[in-house]
């Protein structure tokens, strides 16, 4: 195990966290762990780093709660390496400074709800094609545990949207002056009117943005959607996938993107950035229905 410099401000919160944290690999782990790589062969894989140093960390991540080795195999035993409770609440933590970068590294440092055709962040989104959507859950806006995935249909349409609310003086204080963040409402709505053609081509909707339940079924029940809002206010799908996000009103709210997925979890179809919000359902729809005759 490397020396490793300890942090000794015990009252200091920050000192305390990166003493856990502070190691750039430890960080990445916990980024691919999100994604659903829990193996110590595609870590190794995927991170590029060598298994003596990854072996390293995964300990101190275990010894310190941020995950936990779980036995997938008896002969040999072999492990999985997952995320506790400890480890998820690091999640805003990544998005914090993914969004960060997308703003600041990556971009000019607007606070922005979409991007622009040749962005990085444009680029990750469209690379998301051909990837698997992780088994995970998210809260629907009655407050039950749900797969954004469907499993009762072969598509599953996955529109993320910055936050739509039931009433005007709930949006955030210059929310109409933040690029891309308004037409939630009108995106919401054009899938409700169109729920019917992608019910016929197989395909069920689900829209998905960082709000509260609560707020999502306030908005839901306003404009009578007849398909299910999920919450990833714990971020666990922003970081499975690292979408793109921006920051107003102290919360990280997803930008606008559509993710079609097939009953496998598997992205057949990213359309990012959204400048045209009717013509970006018209896409969805002809992305399930160019699937179902493929």
């Amino acid at each position: 195990m490397p020396q490793r410099t300890r942090l000794d401000d015990e009252h200091c919160a920050i000192a305390q966290a990166l003493d856990v944290v502070g190691d750039w690999w430890t960080l990445l782990i916990v980024r691919d762990t999100a994604r659903g790589v829990h193996r110590f062969d595609a870590l190794q894989r995927e991170l590029g780093m060598s298994r003596k140093v990854l072996a390293e960390r995964l300990k101190l991540l275990v010894e310190c709660g941020v995950l936990v080795r779980e036995p997938y195999q008896e002969r040999p035993v072999r492990h999985e390496y997952r995320l506790t409770p400890r480890g998820r609440a690091l999640l805003p933590v990544l998005i914090a400074l993914q969004d960060w970068g997308d703003t600041w590294v990556l971009g000019e440092g607007e606070t922005m709800a979409t991007s622009t055709e040749t962005s990085g962040e444009t680029e990750r989104v469209r690379e998301l094609v051909g990837t698997r959507v992780p088994e995970l859950h998210l809260t629907d806006f009655d407050g039950e545990s749900r797969d954004p995935v469907s499993a009762s249909t072969p598509y599953t349409v996955l529109y993320c949207f910055p936050g739509a609310y039931a009433r005007a003086e709930s949006y955030p204080p210059g929310w109409a002056g933040i690029p891309g963040a308004r037409g939630c409402t009108l995106e919401s709505c054009t899938f409700r009117d169109q729920l019917a053609h992608f019910t016929a081509a197989g395909a069920t909707v689900h829209g998905v943005s960082t709000q509260r339940p609560d707020e999502q079924r306030a908005f839901a029940d306003k404009e009578a959607l007849r398909f299910p809002l999920l919450s990833d206010a714990g971020l666990d799908l922003t970081a499975a996938l690292r979408l793109p996000t921006f920051r107003t009103a102290g919360m990280s709210r997803l930008k606008r993107l559509t993710l079609v997925v097939d009953r496998d979890r598997t992205v057949i179809e990213a359309i990012y950035p959204i400048t045209d919000i009717e013509e970006s359902v018209r896409a969805a729809l002809s992305a399930v229905l160019r699937a179902g005759t493929a």
